[in-house]
This record gives C-alpha cells, sequence and structure tokens, in this order.
C-alpha cells in the first residue's frame, strides 16, 4: 500500500495557513469544529466555505505527494472500472481511471481514507495508486460509467429469504455504522446505498414499493416525489427483510402493518430513520421517514420567516404565559418551528416539558416525553401529569380534541407558557377550529395570544438560476408598473436539482397576534368569514402576500407559491 500515506507528514491545517489560503483564527476555528464533530479537517473548511475545494486538493498534493489532476473522459478506460463494484464507487466516491502492470489508478477526493484504499486493494488484487480530484468530477464520472441504478449481481434474486434471514439475526448489531458495508450480501450493499444516498441526496422519506414486474425506490425530496432507481422484483422480500431486521421487527408477519425505528451512522452522527410497513395487493410498501439533525434548521433566523414576522414572533415567545399556536396541513414544518421556537427558550433557568408523538429531535436540557396511546398515555393524560412537574414552559405536539385543548388552556390560564400545533388552513381558522371544539369563547381569548400558520416553499435551484422580466400582466396584476427594471427569477434544471428548477425549502409564515379588538370579536363567537373581515380591514399580513415578496426577492416562483397557497385574481 501507499507507504507515502502511511508517513507523518506536515499537518494539513500548518499547510493551509502557510500557502495563506487560512487565516490563523480561521484555522483554529476548523480545529475547534474538529473536535466536537471529529470530521477530516479538509472537510470540515469546505463545509464552512473558508476554503474552495481547488485549493484544499492543490495544498493536499502537495503535503501528501500526489498528483492532483482534472478528471477527463480520455484519462479513464472503460475497460477497467468494473474491477471496482458500482456500489463501492459511489459508497466511497472513487473512480477507477486506468491499470498499469500491477497498478490501479484510482481518483479520489479524499487521499487520508486509507480503509477504503485497503479494501479496494484486498478486492482486487491490484496495488492502489491515489490520484486527487474534484469530488463533483468523480460523481459525473460515476453516473456516466456506472450508470443510474445500483448495480447487484443477477443471482440475488434467487437468494432464499429463509438463509437471509439466518444470516441478518446473527450479525444485524454489524450494520449500525452505513459507511462499513458489509462483503458479504449484495442485498446489505443495496439497502446501504439507498439509505445513504437519501440522506446525501436530504429526502425527507424513502419509499420502497412493489410494482407488478419491478420493485420501485422513491425519495420525496423538497415535499416532491422523484424516482431514483428500479431493481428486479424478485429483490423485493429479501430487501423487506432486511429493513425489519434493522429495526428489530418480525420478518414473518406480512399482514399486518408494522413500525420501527432504525438508527444508522452517517460521517460520524446518528440519523434516525422511522420505519413503516403497509401489507399491499402486490406485496408490503416500506416507508422510511429520515430525520438528520443535519439537514433540519432549528433556528428561527434561518426558517424563512420576513424580519418584521420574526420579531413579532419573538416577542409573543418572550411572553410568561400564554397559548401560542402553529398551523398548517401535514408537512408544512409545524414541528419545526416548534422545536426552533423551543430551542429559543432552552435555558437552565427554565423548565420545559414536551408531549410529542413521536419525539423527533431529542434536544438538551428539555424533558420529552412520547404519547403511547396503546397503553392509555394520551397527550391529555401526559398533559394533567406533566403540570405538576413545576413546568415554565410546555409543548403539546398536537391538540387533537376538546379534553386536550381544555388543560393547555388552563395550563396558559395558570402562568404557563404552551406551544401547540393544529391542523387549519389558515390563522383565522385556529380561532374558529377551537370555538367548534366546544370551548367557550372567553377562554380562548383570555388564553389564546398568537396563531403562527404555515406552509413550506421550494426555494430557486442557485445552480440553474436565471432573470427574466415578468409580462405586463403580471406587473399590472401586483402594481409594478412603475418598476421597468424588475427582475423575477426561475430555475432551469440540472442534474443539481433533479431538473426541477428547485432545491431546498424554507418557510411562508402568517402571523395573528390575538389583539384586544379580536378578543371583543371572538367573545361574540364569530364565523370564520367574520374574522378574516376583520384580519382583512386591520391590514393582517396575509401568506399569499409573503409569498409574493418573495417572488420579488427571486428566492422563489409564482407557480410555487400558487402551489402552497391559493392566489387570488
Amino acid at each position: 500500500m501507499i507507504s507515502a500515506l502511511r508517513s507523518k507528514p506536515k499537518r494539513l491545517g500548518e499547510l493551509l495557513v502557510e500557502k495563506g489560503v487560512l487565516t490563523e483564527d480561521q484555522c483554529k476555528q476548523a480545529l475547534d469544529f474538529q473536535k466536537k464533530t471529529g470530521k477530516r479537517l479538509g472537510q470540515i473548511v469546505i463545509e464552512l466555505g473558508l476554503v474552495k475545494e481547488d485549493e484544499l486538493l492543490q495544498v493536499l498534493s502537495k503535503q501528501m505527494d500526489l498528483p492532483h489532476i482534472w478528471l477527463r473522459k480520455g484519462l479513464i478506460d472503460p475497460g477497467i472500472i468494473n474491477v471496482v463494484p458500482g456500489e463501492k464507487a459511489r459508497l466511497y466516491k472513487i473512480m477507477p481511471m486506468f491499470k498499469v502492470k500491477n497498478n490501479l489508478i484510482l481518483a479520489t477526493s479524499d487521499p487520508q481514507a486509507i480503509f477504503v484504499f485497503d479494501e479496494i486493494e484486498e478486492m482486487t488484487g491490484l496495488s492502489v495508486q491515489p490520484v486527487l480530484s474534484r469530488s463533483g468530477d468523480i460523481d459525473k464520472a460515476i453516473e456516466e460509467y456506472y450508470g443510474g441504478a445500483v448495480e447487484i449481481p443477477d443471482y440475488v434474486g434467487d437468494f432464499d429469504e429463509g438463509a437471509i434471514r439466518l444470516v441478518e439475526s446473527q450479525a444485524q448489531f454489524d450494520f449500525a455504522r452505513i459507511e462499513e458495508m458489509a462483503d458479504g450480501s449484495p442485498i446489505i450493499n443495496f439497502v446501504n446505498m439507498i439509505i445513504l444516498r437519501a440522506i446525501k441526496d436530504k429526502a425527507s422519506d424513502i419509499h420502497i414499493e412493489p410494482d407488478k414486474k419491478k420493485l420501485r425506490v422513491r425519495y420525496r425530496v423538497d415535499g416532491i416525489m422523484y424516482e431514483v432507481m428500479t431493481q428486479k422484483i424478485d429483490l423485493h422480500p429479501a430487501v423487506v427483510s432486511r429493513l425489519k431486521v434493522m429495526a428489530n421487527l418480525d420478518i414473518a408477519e406480512r399482514r399486518m402493518p408494522q413500525d420501527g425505528r432504525i438508527q444508522v451512522m452517517v460521517e460520524g452522527r446518528a440519523v434516525d430513520l422511522r420505519l413503516s410497513s403497509m401489507p399491499g395487493i402486490l406485496g408490503e410498501k416500506i416507508v422510511l421517514r429520515i430525520l438528520d439533525k443535519k439537514s433540519t434548521i432549528l433556528d428561527l433566523n434561518q426558517l424563512g420567516f420576513s424580519e418584521d414576522t420574526l420579531i413579532r414572533f419573538k416577542h409573543l415567545l418572550m411572553y410568561p404565559y400564554g397559548l401560542i399556536l402553529v398551523t398548517g396541513p401535514t408537512g408544512s414544518g409545524k414541528t419545526t418551528t416548534l422545536y426552533a421556537a423551543m430551542n429559543l427558550l432552552n435555558t437552565i433557568e427554565k423548565n420545559i416539558i414536551t408531549i410529542e408523538d413521536p419525539v423527533e429531535y431529542q434536544m438538551e436540557i428539555i424533558n420529552q416525553n412520547q404519547v403511547k396511546e396503546s397503553i392509555g398515555l394520551t397527550f391529555s393524560v401526559i398533559l394533567r401529569h406533566a403540570l405538576r412537574q413545576d413546568p415554565d414552559i410546555v409543548m403539546v405536539g398536537e391538540i387533537r380534541d376538546k379534553e386536550t385543548a381544555e388543560i393547555a388552556i388552563q395550563a396558559s390560564l395558570t402562568g404557563h407558557l404552551v406551544l401547540s400545533t393544529l391542523h387549519t388552513n389558515d390563522s383565522a381558522s385556529a380561532v374558529t377550529r377551537l370555538l367548534d371544539m366546544g370551548l367557550e369563547p372567553y377562554l380562548v381569548t383570555s388564553s389564546l395570544t398568537g396563531v403562527i400558520a404555515q406552509r413550506l416553499i421550494r426555494n430557486i435551484c442557485p445552480k440553474c438560476k436565471t432573470l427574466f422580466y415578468p409580462s405586463t400582466s403580471i406587473m399590472e396584476k401586483y402594481g409594478w408598473t412603475e418598476e421597468r427594471r424588475l427582475q423575477i427569477a426561475k430555475g432551469k434544471g440540472c442534474p443539481e436539482c433533479y431538473d426541477s428548477g428547485y432545491k431546498g425549502r424554507m418557510g411562508l409564515y402568517e402571523l395573528l397576534e390575538v389583539s384586544e379588538d379580536l378578543q371583543s370579536l371572538i367573545l361574540s363567537n364569530p364565523s370564520l368569514d367574520e374574522i378574516r373581515k376583520h384580519l382583512r380591514n386591520k391590514g393582517h399580513i396575509t401568506m399569499e402576500s409573503e409569498g409574493i415578496k418573495k417572488v420579488r426577492e427571486q428566492v422563489t416562483t409564482f407557480e410555487e407559491v400558487s402551489r402552497v397557497v391559493t392566489l387570488g385574481g
């Protein structure tokens, strides 16, 4: 193996400072971050935006005494790429280029991953000679030479499910680290690849579903479903069994739905997966919900609030008591907003208690409790007991019934700040929902301090963003006719964004503060139309107007705003 890599060259941080790529302070910042995360320094300086990848590779080239090349078509011999299986190339981000006698020239962006080179040497019987190349160029080469689907040998479909169950049950704890791929079973590699790619693509859900002639894998990215691969239907029973073993479920039970949890380690951090299996006429469908703290923003300042709305919402959170509701349909980011709010409020001086179904992210200091309806541990039961635990702030995952609503209101009236969610379309509807539950209007006016209604909108992909002038009809509709130079944006579609033109999401928020005028109106048990009319007269800022503002700011498009909010006119 490459003896130069095993020697002790000058430290990377020292070289980066010597070359003037990093300052001393930036190097110290990166090293502090390395102590907390355990990641490699090179990965950290790129993630923090301190160094460009090309600059890093040039310094690594000098440090490790390795060539730095631009990976291009003429440098890759198609005849030798199969010495490294496609799943290994994708997992380790390596590309076999060509062979000279007994030496395999291997492109990598991480020359310090000695265990990868050892594994490839053992697998191929060749001596690995790494060369440095940009990770993006390696990804493109992998897609071009290996194709989009994960390669699995044809004989996998002939595996006996019982044999897989036996092997898996003996070694189920050996696969907690998803980076360390097992050589024993292509099914294990296939399942690990599905999970790893989904996490790297920032998918929120993985759907593994049987069709008549194929096994389909789809990811939900930024709220939209994309088909990412298909395989032979023969693989389906083995894939389902593997996932159930990882979640400690009964692989023999195929008639009833099952729920479980899997935890994997990716790049040194724990990622939780919630598994749900559902029997169908073609076989079991598996859905994995990915709960990745790294991809979840728990900072109110970064969720997409407009400056004015953010200031007013933080002001409400500073109240010592009262009820604050977050509303919106399923998947609109309500839980994330609540977690971000608790993150802001979380100090050692406050006792914060949460009641959740399920607990999605574990937070320090906060006392988190999970609903278990099968044993009678409901929201209302836990809430009643939580109030005897001397809380300052209580977060109730969802108000589902009158009993929970009444206890939450009583808690807010007795000196507690209560945060919760409701399933309504806008902020005004939250008031009428509470009244429809049978709560007395005077209780609602006394307790409710504010309502946040929200949706998630997709951002325009920065890689393929293009500017254009809006049509005359659009200019007239929104009163922009005086702004002749106004441009808005859209995405053309590129590989970075699954050709959708969008990448990443942010919140669209509407804040309703319960004023004295509104309290007087609520006491008369008003209809939804009456509340909306009152808010219009008071100049209430709607989600629609917030969405149009983000279009003007070239963050999103009219089409995306109209997808999540009904645009008038």
